[in-house]
């Protein structure tokens, strides 16, 4: 394979064109421009916070009183000169490779790379995977990769583009469905809908990206089999019983969706959920006001309360008070009652807060809480909308050509959600401040996940076949809802084939799969020591 990258040495060649900032190709000519566009793109892309820091490093007087505008200038001036140098990447290689795959060329992907090879391969394509959060430097990033270093299912978790990577190109002549991109047992669970009604449903869109419907069941099967080895300390056979489940789930849902194609009036409530998920909806309830008054608010009942996971920033509130109110319009939101303060004021930002440390694939991301006043005014009725920074999805460059490209990374997510909760969360949307792109979502009280470790063998079972159920529904949306222009699911049954024959090549996948990340982890664990993952790769010139 083509286009390494080492630590501080690399050629142009390798990467075929230099790529911008989003990944972008420039033609030969532009590239002397393109450098110094990157050079002040990574200087007007960050926080003041960060550009300070920047400017301290640098030495430049009078950095404490400048603004935003005025760091980013005085860095531009201040730019190192003589040899260009840019930030690494494979992702235009790796485009190639995909497409040649899919075009049907024998050629070898990563996933086949072993010892300093393979170790190199992992290396590169995290430091690349965590190239805003490594440049950043914050706490999150490194409690990050100490998260991925202490638990094989977090690193799985925490590694979507590595395991993609290893599938570049693969299936391009299967049926095409919005993936949801990163399917495993943890990220299905109960969440609000339009109605702000309790429903179990898949729950996480940040990798969401049109590709082969298999592209999911993989990463499933892979997700099912390590999260039951780990959390659940379930034997090998166990685990590949439990990959069956979660395949056979899948086929009996959609079969029965293509014959009765109901996949627009379904919904998993606590009426009619199985008794497994019903017990996770009695588990999650909690009233508003409890919740708010516990985990969030402070004494007065009007602000957030300052804890190690919750900064407030009141400074901000008229800020984002702007930024909701563009939110809300731009997209065509219908504010709810229950989002109306007492005199009748639409959405009103009470409070803001950081939220630190949270999730496992977006830690060391971007996320703020906002507190919304409610009708009470007395903080028992409050709501929290999260805003929460987006990035390119891991799937991106790696799918076969499909003809549907996505838009900017938070409005991707926004997409995904639309399609496979078609009465969702009301309040998810897009945006765009602080030079990065958000997604927004509302925070509630029944927002909860099932705990793996409390599982037994046989819950482990029936809570495999019915995640694998609710993911051929979400699936099924992708021609009603999504841009898939035609019927989906009969064709995503010819393309199974004979299901024992396509459940066991699954679970051969997933076997696989698993090994390969056990031993990447370990590797990872090695360099991560090393202080491996504090510094980039970069493209001198």
């Amino acid at each position: 394979m083509t286009g390494r990258i080492t630590h501080k040495s690399a050629r142009l060649e390798a990467i075929g064109t230099l790529p911008d900032q989003d990944g972008n190709r420039v033609g030969e000519r532009d590239r002397e421009r393109e450098l110094q566009e990157i050079i002040m793109t990574e200087v007007t892309g960050q926080t003041r916070k960060a550009l300070y820091e920047l400017a301290q490093q640098r030495g430049i007087e009078g950095r404490a009183s400048m603004s935003k505008a005025e760091l980013a200038a005085a860095l531009e001036r201040d730019a190192p000169q003589g040899p260009h140098q840019t930030v690494g990447t494979r992702l235009e290689t790796f485009r190639r490779l995909a497409n040649a795959v899919a075009d049907g060329e024998f050629i070898l992907r990563p996933r086949v790379l072993t010892g300093f090879e393979r170790r190199r391969h992992v290396r590169q394509t995290l430091r690349e995977d965590h190239q805003t959060r490594i440049a950043d430097g914050n706490e999150e990033t490194a409690l990050k990769f100490n998260q991925l270093s202490d638990s094989l299912f977090s690193f799985f978790r925490g590694t979507a583009l590595l395991f993609y990577r290893d599938m570049a190109g693969d299936d391009g002549w299967m049926p095409t469905v919005l993936a949801l991109g990163d399917v495993h047992p943890e990220n299905f669970g109960i969440m609000p809908n339009v109605n702000n009604v309790p429903i179990f449903s898949v729950n996480d869109f940040d990798e969401a990206c049109y590709a082969p419907f298999t592209w999911d069941l993989r990463r499933g099967a892979t997700g099912f089999m390590i999260a039951a080895g780990t959390e659940g300390e379930l034997k090998s056979k166990h685990q590949s019983r439990i990959v069956r489940c979660f395949i056979e789930g899948y086929i009996d849902a959609m079969t029965r969706l293509a014959r009765d194609g109901t996949e627009q009036d379904e919904e998993m409530r606590l009426d009619n959920a199985p008794k497994l998920i019903r017990k996770l909806f009695e588990d999650a309830h909690e009233a508003r006001a409890d919740w708010l008054k516990e985990d969030y608010l402070d004494d007065s009942g009007r602000r957030f309360r300052s804890t190690d996971k919750l900064v407030p920033i009141s400074s901000r509130i008229d800020e984002f008070q702007k930024i909701t109110d563009r939110l809300i319009k731009s997209n065509h939101i219908e504010v709810p009652p229950r989002a109306m303060a007492s005199d009748g004021t639409a959405m009103r930002v009470r409070d803001v807060a950081i939220r630190r440390g949270q999730g496992t694939a977006s830690l060391g991301l971007d996320r703020y809480y906002v507190l919304i006043e409610g009708p009470q005014g007395n903080g028992t009725d409050d709501l929290i909308i999260e805003y929460k920074q987006a990035r390119r999805s891991a799937l991106t460059g790696l799918v076969p050509h499909n003809g549907h490209e996505m838009d900017t990374r938070a409005e991707r997510i926004t997409h995904a959600q639309a399609v496979h909760l078609i009465r969702g969360d009301r309040f998810y949307g897009h945006i765009e401040f602080d030079g990065r792109s958000y997604m927004s979502r509302e925070r509630a009280p029944f927002r909860d996940s099932i705990d793996l470790d409390e599982l037994s063998k046989k819950q482990w079972r029936q809570y495999a076949r019915i995640c694998g159920g609710v993911l051929a529904g979400v699936h099924a949306l992708s021609d009603e809802a999504g841009r898939v222009d035609y019927d989906i699911e009969p064709a995503i049954i010819e393309a199974i084939g004979p299901p024992e024959l396509f459940t066991e090549d699954m679970v051969a996948f997933a076997e696989e799969a698993a090994e390969r990340v056990r031993r990447d982890h370990e590797m990872f664990r090695e360099d991560h020591a090393r202080g491996a993952f504090t510094q980039l790769d970069m493209v001198y010139r």
